[in-house]
């Protein structure tokens, strides 16, 4: 054994595979519906980690795993974070605010009751609310405030904080969701269907055929009459007269057209009875003249921009009527942004098909490669950002860190997208891969780096009170959570329980809720509030060390 645990500590590149894959493995393993997922890389680490004081990853691996995993996350929830403003937004992340600082101050009444030192009642907050970049802004700050001599032992505690309050954060959500469903005796369908209009839930799109019949339907431009009557319909193939033609905002109808209206079906009914009667003739199935297919979209050149700015109909006599993205399908309006990875449904003249084709990109290869410039640029932004000190009263300093940096960054340039010829966007299928890379990297060398010390720590850093005091400090956060926003904020208990996800920044609670409602809406609370809820947490985490003293 000890010659294993030597040969161990001289290869930690192999250290780190076999850790990895190991957490990998009981990660998957279910109680009852219930698993750690990639956070079991943290526990296998710590095992490991007790074996030998030599045991460790070098700390560049660690910030590496951190900066690529918030980066990442800030990718890809940056054009939905600041778009949910325009909704509610800017209440439902004031309402997280304010909660996470209700939890720093149970975290300061326990360190104060259980005469906590600074350091662990830290780890405890992030581990009570399960937030990993937290715990590495605390364990950056001990580094640069902790002598030489003692940054080993103290630059454990607050691991020991944080894993130890982990488990029972990750589980008094989940039970908190579980029985607040039930005594709120949720519906999750109608709550789905309340909400289609902001393309979460999984919805089929059919086609009607319409005869354009009413009166005030003819000699109006096809987009006033949008404009008039708030439709979220596609009005595609238009046969005029026997001769068939794609639509645009600046078509007319005429009485005796047909008309094809694509949507749901409520809106397409909708649309059909007021602009006449059901025909029995299917426009969409003549592919005589018009054909369609699905492209991907892997042109990094017109990523980033609406359909409008591509205008397909003026440009190619072409138009898209859908979009899948993920596993959604979207209806295709003119505002619509294009994304690396869409698959985009062109209806088009058969002979000009080939040029879309190329418009688009269409390569499924492309979508699996990451443009390393851009990467490049917004990583080493994110560093400069989380470096920037900042001064608070009283003499406080802190600073956004690794963790918060390149979240911060990778929000905004998420949002953007584009700037000129720089495309920021990472393919959907890369950036998740790019973020399991960096979460596991950052487990496994917490986890490694704390786990001798964690054990011969473990009673003297009162891991007994943290236990209690962390199920306390997530039990109270999680049902005020959902009491609060659902009976007081009337948010939508899907959504809710995606947010409640968020704000503990816990895959395993998110998994849990989108198994429950079987539909999107919990995707959509946990990214209208992630980003703000991990900001908020990796400061409020230094605050606590830095003012507990």
């Amino acid at each position: 054994m000890q010659a294993i645990v030597a040969f161990l500590v001289e290869e930690p590149l192999l250290l780190l595979f076999i850790v990895a894959g190991l957490g990998y493995l009981l990660g998957n393993i279910k109680v009852k519906g219930i698993s750690l997922g990639v956070a079991a890389v943290l526990f296998v680490g710590l095992a490991f980690g007790a074996l030998s004081p030599d045991m460790k990853l070098p700390s560049v691996i660690v910030d590496l795993g951190l900066i690529i995993f918030v980066y990442t996350i800030g990718l890809s929830s940056g054009p939905g974070f600041f778009a949910s403003f325009k909704r509610k937004g800017l209440r439902d992340n004031t309402f997280v605010f304010l909660l996470l600082l209700f939890a720093a101050l149970l975290t300061v009444g326990a360190a104060q009751l259980f005469g906590l030192r600074s350091t662990v009642a830290a780890g405890m907050y992030a581990g009570s609310l399960t937030n990993t970049p937290a715990l590495a802004g605390v364990l950056e700050t001990v580094a640069r405030i902790t002598p030489a001599a003692q940054a080993d032992v103290v630059g454990t505690e607050p691991v020991i904080g944080y894993s130890v309050a982990y488990p029972m954060g990750v589980i008094a959500m989940l039970i908190a969701v579980y029985v607040m469903q039930r005594v709120f005796r949720i519906d999750y369908r109608a709550e789905a269907r309340a909400l289609r209009q902001f393309n979460v839930v999984e919805q089929e799109l059919f086609v009607r055929t319409v005869r354009v019949t009413n009166p005030e339907a003819a000699d109006t431009p096809i987009s006033t009459l949008f404009r008039r009557m708030d439709w979220d319909v596609v009005l595609s193939r238009l046969k005029h007269d026997g001769k068939l033609q794609l639509t645009t905002g600046e078509t007319s109808l005429a009485l005796g057209d047909l008309v094809n209206v694509v949507g749901i079906p409520e809106e397409v009914e909708k649309a059909v009875a007021w602009l006449g009667e059901p025909s029995g003739e299917q426009l969409e199935l003549d592919r005589s003249q018009y054909d369609f297919r699905r492209i991907f979209v892997s042109n990094p050149e017109i990523v980033g921009r609406s359909l409008n700015e591509l205008d397909l109909p003026r440009n190619y006599g072409a138009i898209v009527s859908r979009v899948r993205r993920g596993d959604i399908d979207l209806l295709a309006h003119g505002d619509t942004v294009i994304e690396l990875g869409d698959r985009v449904r062109v209806v088009a003249l058969r002979t000009d098909m080939p040029q879309l084709t190329r418009l688009f990109g269409d390569s499924y290869k492309s979508l699996s490669e990451v443009n390393l410039l851009t990467l490049g640029i917004g990583l080493a932004i994110g560093v400069i950002i989380g470096l920037i000190p900042i001064p608070l009263p009283g003499g406080v300093v802190i600073s956004l860190g690794m963790a918060g940096g390149p979240l911060l960054v990778g929000l905004v340039l998420g949002a953007l997208r584009r700037t000129g010829g720089l495309v920021w966007t990472i393919p959907y299928s890369a950036n998740l891969t790019l973020r399991q890379i960096g979460l596991t990297l950052l487990l496994a060398g917490i986890g490694i780096r704390s786990g001798y010390t964690f054990l011969t720590n473990f009673a003297d850093s009162g891991g007994t009170q943290v236990f209690f005091a962390g199920l306390v400090i997530t039990t109270v956060i999680a049902f005020l959570t959902l009491w609060l926003g659902y009976r007081v904020l009337r948010i939508p208990f899907g959504m809710l329980t995606g947010m409640l996800a968020g704000l503990g920044t816990q895959p395993a609670t998110l998994g849990f809720s989108l198994q429950q409602a079987d539909n999107e809406l919990p995707n959509l609370g946990y990214a209208l509030v992630f980003p703000v809820a991990t900001i908020t947490k990796v400061v409020v985490a230094q605050l606590l060390l830095l003012l507990l003293k």
